[in-house]
């Protein structure tokens, strides 16, 4: 058997071998695939896919061809990827929902601003658009470097020289490794302007070109509502977010009626998942006074959103929808791009443009440098004409009689080897008197270009005058009106009571023994809750009326408090539902009560080793499923209770399992939002029982259980009072055995 050759074996720690492969990943991940490039905003799939296409002659002026023979040179030819993903970016540059100044001219369905996708490759047709073209203008003038393809076969450029600021104008999105970029359209009209300024003032400050950049430029228009302050901080520094919001008018309709009018939506806003958004909030009821919505778009898009009645409050219904749908969104900005020498970096917007401005000038110097070159070899050959016209018999002469005429020729009139060979190979009908005047015209206005050339090449001044007028140019075919609106609102949407959203009903609660939630509709008679039915070895826990509109306190014996809202509670039919499928309570942990909670409501907690304190509904209303913690336990002690504290309550009185039991002042006890409270009974055995606040002028009643039903009081309470944090004394004769208060 032969010895395996193991010469092309590493051996190298894994970590090491592992890192530097996911860095070489990632380094291609960033450089040749998700960032674009600052000098043309270009990725290599997009780049490759407007190559493929100039190949193929799909000019604005040109015949469609099938978008799969596109595909089909792209991946055969220069990006080696899967179709799916070329034709999906070869969509988006057709997409004038997406792109601002759109590099594609598509014929077919390719896509809409719904959300549906585009037709097949196989089914639509595209070619470039103009402004494509200029992007692309200059290829063929040495303006820029090729480089061969992955298989070595041909060459593709490795960055457009074009005068149009695409990075900014179209934007861009991707996600590489550890980074990402999102860079949002713009106006091509602004960014002439901005570059314009910068030219003439290369240190401007980053605040000055907000004078002329008001702010992205959506091709879906809407409604810019950041402050300039925010814009220019965004732009200064590379990062941050604009908050965009659909174009929304008021209609007045006969009657005093009115709606809602959505004309624009925000930039990447699918208009159908809008509408279900919309129409989930009317079935969920959760925006009650939204009665409808209504799609009547065509070409334009007609959203009608109907008030429940004409007295709802516009802004109110507004800053809901602002609020709960995506009618208002945060457009991220993340200037991370590739620079010159594809070094990835955050630009602000000065750079990103002075960069641009650099590329551009660097673009109009090596074209000038090209240009010049081939001056001089066309007045090279022109040169050798005039002398050929100038000795025109002698030149003939030489020709018929020698056996070697170039070497004559050279050596006679000292020419070049071109010109000696341009000579030869010139056609007799050239050699009329016309053509040395043509000749001659042309050297002139070769020598007058090259000249001016020559100037500009020395001079930046004359470079920047240049490039300027080029914008303006630029700005005069490409430049439009701004579709976004820029509009400052308010920092963010108001504060929304949104107790007012919810249709105040009647409702039941109950609550069974291990922890099943319902609400039943409409007040039912509480004595009757033995003719609630439950789970098997389940029973009736906590029953009590509330509102849809209140907001129900959960005590956990972990002293977690969790809120629940009375509209989302589980309707009455069959069981209900587990409450812990609402809130994160563990399964280990007890409940302890549940209690609405009113405004100002005030509530005594206690634990089980007698400590205590006093709350109130603001401070143990949870925002989140995980609860909050209200009371501080120590090891070993639970949460007891919690009970209401009536408003005309004066003192607080307390019972340990031990039958002892104690009254003091309600002012002895602190109202804390959190924490351990204080000792409000002192035990040898045992723990707290029960406790309540009470007016103890009111005395202390008690059921006495059985079919009557009778209550008895103690009305003087003297013999229990005594300082918070003592033992107390047994409690009064017939007092109930277990120890509860509420019998």
């Amino acid at each position: 058997m032969a010895t395996p050759d193991d010469s092309s074996i590493i051996d190298t720690p894994f970590d090491s071998a592992l890192s530097e492969r996911y860095l070489v990943y990632a380094l291609s991940t960033i450089t040749a695939r998700s960032l674009p490039d600052v000098r043309d905003g270009l990725k290599p799939v997009h780049r490759r896919l407007l190559w493929a296409m100039r190949l193929l002659r799909l000019d604005p002026a040109g015949a469609y061809k099938k978008s799969a023979r596109v595909v089909g040179d792209v991946i055969g030819k220069y990006h080696p990827h899967g179709d799916a993903s070329v034709y999906d970016a070869m969509v988006r540059l057709a997409q004038g929902f997406a792109l601002r100044y759109p590099l594609v001219d598509g014929q077919g369905n390719f896509g809409n601003i719904d959300g549906d996708n585009a037709a097949a490759y196989r089914y639509t047709e595209a070619r470039l658009t103009a402004v494509a073209t200029r992007l692309m203008a200059g290829l063929d003038e040495g303006t820029v470097e090729f480089r061969p393809t992955y298989n070595g076969e041909e060459e593709e450029p490795e960055v457009f020289p074009g005068l149009f600021p695409n990075l900014l104008a179209n934007g861009a999105s991707g996600i590489a490794v550890g980074m990402a970029t999102s860079i949002p359209p713009h106006n091509v009209g602004e960014l002439v302007e901005a570059a314009a300024h910068l030219i003439d003032n290369p240190h401007a400050e980053e605040r000055a070109l907000m004078d002329f950049v008001s702010g992205p430029d959506f091709p879906t228009g809407g409604v810019l509502v950041d402050s300039a302050e925010s814009i220019a901080h965004a732009y200064a520094t590379g990062r941050g977010s604009f908050r965009l919001r659909a174009r929304i008018s008021v209609e007045k309709e006969k009657g005093g009626g009115w709606h809602l009018l959505v004309s624009e939506m925000p930039y990447g806003v699918p208009k159908s998942k809008l509408i279900e958004q919309i129409a989930a909030l009317i079935g969920d009821r959760k925006l009650p006074i939204l009665a409808d919505v209504r799609d009547e778009s065509d070409e334009q898009v007609r959203v009608v959103l109907e008030p429940r009645a004409r007295t709802v409050d516009p802004d109110l219904l507004l800053e809901s929808l602002y609020k709960l749908t995506d009618l208002e969104i945060r457009f991220p900005l993340n200037l991370n791009v590739l620079d010159a020498n594809r070094t990835p970096g955050v630009m602000s917007l000065r750079q990103a443009l002075t960069a641009w401005l650099a590329f551009q000038i660097e673009v109009l110097v090596r074209r000038s440098t090209v240009r010049i070159g081939k001056i001089d070899d066309r007045l090279e050959l022109l040169d050798g004409f005039l002398v050929a016209f100038l000795n025109l018999d002698r030149v003939i002469e030489i020709i018929r009689t020698e056996d070697e005429p170039k070497a004559v020729m050279i050596a006679e009139f000292q020419l070049t080897d071109r010109q000696a060979e341009a000579i030869l190979n010139m056609r007799l009908r050239s050699l009329r008197r016309l053509e040395e005047m043509e000749i001659g015209k042309e050297r002139a206005a070769l020598a007058k270009e090259r000249e001016e050339l020559a100037k500009l090449i020395e001079s930046p001044a004359r470079q920047r005058t240049r490039l300027k007028r080029d914008l303006a140019a630029l700005k005069e075919q490409f430049g439009d009106e701004r579709r976004t609106l820029v509009a400052e609102a308010a920092a963010g949407p108001k504060e929304i009571d949104w107790t007012a959203m919810i249709e105040k009903e009647p409702i039941t609660v109950i609550l069974s023994q291990r922890g099943w939630i319902r609400a039943m509709k409409g007040h039912v008679a509480l004595d009757d809750a033995e003719t609630l039915k439950f789970r098997e070895g389940d029973g009736l826990f906590r029953i009590f009326h509330a509102q849809t509109t209140d907001k129900l306190l959960l005590m956990a014996a972990d002293g977690r408090g969790y809120t629940l809202a009375g509209d989302k509670l589980p309707g009455g039919r069959g069981f209900g539902e587990p409450v812990r499928l609402s809130i994160d309570l563990p399964g280990e942990v007890e409940i302890v009560d549940l209690l609405p909670l009113r405004g100002g409501m005030r509530m005594l907690v206690a634990s089980s080793d007698g400590r205590g304190f006093v709350t109130n509904a603001d401070a143990v209303q949870a925002e989140t499923r995980k609860g909050k913690q209200v009371v501080n336990l120590k090891a070993g002690a639970k949460l007891a209770l919690v009970r209401p504290v009536p408003a005309e309550a004066d003192s607080v009185v307390v019972i340990g399992e031990n039958r002892k039991m104690l009254l003091f002042p309600l002012t002895e006890l602190p109202e804390m939002g959190r924490g351990q409270g204080v000792t409000l009974q002192r035990y040898r055995d045992g723990g707290l029982a029960d406790a309540a606040a009470i007016r103890a002028a009111d005395g202390l009643s008690w059921s006495m259980g059985g079919e009557t039903r009778r209550t008895r009081t103690e009305a003087d309470l003297t013999p229990w009072r005594a300082a918070r944090g003592a033992a107390g004394r047994l409690a009064p004769l017939g007092f109930p055995r277990s120890n509860r208060f509420g019998g």
